[in-house]
This record gives C-alpha cells, sequence and structure tokens, in this order.
C-alpha cells in the first residue's frame, strides 16, 4: 500500500485579521482603511449564485468589513472548520466564533500539524475577494493600491514570515493597470514571492479579456521571475448556475465551470505562446473534466482554426500548451483519478489542495481523503499530487517525499 506523504496544499484560505490594514497601510490612509465593526445581520443567503445580505437592530451579532461604501460580512461558511457539516451554514459569524487557525498563523500551523499538511498556500477571503477585486474596484484607486500593498506586507512578513516556510505567500495586485500589476509582482519577487493570484475571466469583472494583449505587461513580468499564476473559482465574481431562483447546491455542484471555460480561453488566445514560461493553475476547479477540454479543444482546432480565429496565434494542439504550462487542483475527485483519465490529464499537472477552512475542506482528514483517493496509485504519482509537482511550481526548499 502506498504511503501519503506529508501534504502541501495550494489552495486555502486566511480569514484576514482585523489588524490587518490598521498596522500595515501606509499611515497617511490609516483614516480610510478597512475596519472591522460588529453589526447585527437580519438575513443572509445564498440564492441563483448571488449572495445576499441585510442589516437592522435585533439581527444576528456579525463581525463586517467596511471599506469606502462597501459592508462585507464574516461567514460561517467560509470558516467552517471545527463546525460539524450541520451547524455550517450561510449565515452571520464573528471572530470570536471562529477557530484561531482562520486567522493567526501560529494556530493555523498547530491546526496543519493535526491534519498533515506540511505546507500550505493561501488566498484572501471574500472581503477582498479571490484576486482582490474588492481594492480594484475602489473608486479612490490610490487607496486601492496602498490597501493592496499593505496585504501583501502583511502576506509576507507576518502571516508567511516566522512559519518556516511552512505558509507559503500568494499575492494579490492593481487588477486596473497591468503596469502597477508587473510592477507588485517584482516589487514581491525580490523577497521570494513565487505566487499571485489573477481573475480566471477578468473580461466578467468588466475588464478587458485575455484575447487583448492588454495584461502582456503583467504575464511577462510573471514569466520573467517564474511567478506562477493562480486562479480561484470565483475570482470573476460570477459563479455558475442555472437561474435566479436555483438553490444554492446548483452553483456549489458547478463551481468548475468557470475553471473550465478559463482554461479553453487560455489554450486558444496566444498568451501561453507568447509566454512559453508562464504558468497558470485553476483552484478548487477539480481535474475530471479535463481530459475532455483537451479533446475538445484539440478537435475544434484541427477542423475549425481556418475560420475560428486562431490560426496565426496558436500553431500546435491547444492540449500543448496545457501540458507545458497549466496545472489543475482538486480535493475530492475520484474520476479525475481512475487510470485512464489520469493519464490524459498528465500526473505532473495536477496538485492537492485542503480548502482550509471553507465548508469544502477535507481539514482535518485532509490525508485521509488522500489516501482513499489516490491508495490505487504508484508511490511516486502520491508523491507528486500530494507534494512534489507543488515543490517544483513554488520552488520550494523541501523533498518530494517526507
Amino acid at each position: 500500500m502506498v504511503e501519503i506523504p506529508l501534504l502541501v496544499s495550494v489552495d486555502d484560505h486566511v480569514i484576514e485579521p482585523p489588524h490587518l490594514w490598521e498596522r500595515w497601510i501606509a499611515p497617511r490612509f490609516r483614516d480610510r482603511a478597512p475596519r472591522v465593526e460588529r453589526i447585527g445581520c437580519t438575513h443572509m443567503g445564498y440564492v441563483g449564485g448571488v449572495f445576499g445580505f441585510e442589516t437592522g437592530e435585533g439581527g444576528v451579532p456579525c463581525d463586517w468589513w467596511r471599506f469606502e461604501d462597501l459592508l462585507i460580512p464574516r461567514t460561517r461558511v467560509e470558516s467552517a472548520v471545527g463546525y460539524d457539516r450541520a451547524d455550517v451554514t450561510v449565515s452571520p459569524t464573528t471572530y470570536d466564533e471562529m477557530r484561531a487557525g482562520c486567522y493567526d498563523p501560529a494556530a493555523r500551523l498547530a491546526d496543519m500539524d493535526e491534519g498533515r499538511i506540511e505546507a500550505m498556500m493561501c488566498f484572501p477571503s471574500s472581503f477582498p475577494r479571490f484576486c482582490g477585486q474588492t481594492f480594484s474596484e475602489a473608486a479612490d484607486k490610490e487607496l486601492g493600491l496602498a490597501c493592496i500593498q499593505a496585504y501583501n506586507d502583511w502576506m509576507v512578513e507576518e502571516w508567511c514570515g516566522d512559519s518556516g516556510g511552512r505558509l507559503i505567500p500568494l499575492i494579490i495586485v492593481p487588477l486596473w493597470d497591468p503596469e502597477l500589476a508587473a510592477a507588485e509582482v517584482r516589487r514581491n519577487v525580490a523577497r521570494g514571492v513565487r505566487a499571485v493570484t489573477f481573475s480566471e475571466i477578468p473580461a466578467y469583472l468588466g475588464l478587458p479579456s485575455i484575447h487583448t494583449g492588454y495584461w502582456d505587461p503583467f504575464f511577462a513580468a510573471c514569466a520573467e521571475a517564474d511567478v506562477s499564476v493562480h486562479m480561484h473559482i470565483g475570482s470573476s465574481s460570477k459563479m455558475p448556475s442555472t437561474s435566479a431562483d436555483a438553490p444554492p447546491l446548483v452553483a456549489s455542484a458547478l463551481t468548475f465551470g468557470n475553471a473550465m471555460s478559463s482554461m479553453v480561453d487560455f489554450l486558444l488566445s496566444g498568451v501561453l505562446v507568447r509566454f512559453p514560461n508562464l504558468q497558470i493553475a485553476y483552484s478548487e476547479g477539480q481535474i475530471g473534466w479535463i481530459p475532455y477540454i483537451l479533446e475538445r479543444t484539440d478537435h475544434v482546432w484541427e477542423s475549425n482554426r481556418a475560420w475560428g480565429g486562431v490560426a496565426s496565434s496558436v500553431p500546435e494542439p491547444p492540449s500543448t500548451y496545457y501540458h507545458r504550462q497549466v496545472y489543475g487542483c482538486f480535493f475530492e475527485d475520484e474520476h479525475g483519478l481512475t487510470s485512464d483519465a489520469l493519464e490524459k490529464i498528465n500526473p505532473d499537472r495536477i496538485m492537492f489542495e485542503t480548502d482550509y477552512p471553507h465548508s469544502d475542506s477535507t481539514w482535518p482528514h485532509s490525508a485521509d481523503t488522500a489516501l482513499r483517493l489516490m491508495g490505487h496509485l504508484d508511490q511516486e504519482t502520491v508523491d507528486k499530487l500530494c507534494r512534489g509537482n507543488a515543490i517544483r511550481l513554488l520552488g520550494l526548499d523541501l523533498p518530494v517525499h517526507a
């Protein structure tokens, strides 16, 4: 039987602590910086792929982030670890009710020990949003940039700084200006950062698509510095659903949809051709759909490229660029790990994740989950999926088997 090594997870989340911007933002912005307020919540729900809430007298106590004209609540579903599944609901919560590992790095390391996780990389919470959209949409762009830089300084120096390399920094960038985004990448590369978040479908955010060339300065900076680009489901602020009255579980079942669309976008965009060293990863998208997408994009490229708009920009079958530059990430996908599917997906292009502290998280049973999913594989493949591929992509100073 194979042995599940200590895990390296490439998709977890941090619930930003209340002091983050008070402590880390430049002093001249402090009076306008994000802050936490405790306000009653009278309604919270998620229907048709849309999250909604209301405040009011007599509501359930809830901690909210206030920034410009926004109020963003803390929720049970995004800080779910430590609760029974039956108690994990779309409902308001406070920092007092969260497990400390959500926002405290020392407590997170202790929880990682309990879950047999050697290292993990954390995306932002629903306040900055998964690629920092909140600050990129700020009315005051100077304030937005200051918030982004403060987040990254906190991420590198406080959240990851005393972890001995076990907490892996993942930065956000200003999305309204690709040159500024490139500069923020370079600023953080100088202190060892190797990963950045980005939107799976920037056009959904009202930004130029990846087909325009607009993002080339950002992609060039990442490619030149070996900084991988990580796109989390929901980083386009639009989750797949079917109707306005669809129950939340419809959207939950379809979360892979934007990752699938984004991968097709990149494979047929020419971006991976122009930047052959650029590495991109799809977080929380699972992997079982990848074989068909590779088959389909290769088929349409072969049959329809004369009229399909990619004849000059995508000179080789699109799957070529997947096997060279794209990673899929999973935490629960039996079909994607069958021998036939895995061969087509490519075990060198897959990474495991634990999604702490979200409701989908496998913690503290992540190693048991990995064994259930991967116990039929050989040890070399298990080591790649559980840690080796992440170590290679992120340049971590860790052994492939531990």
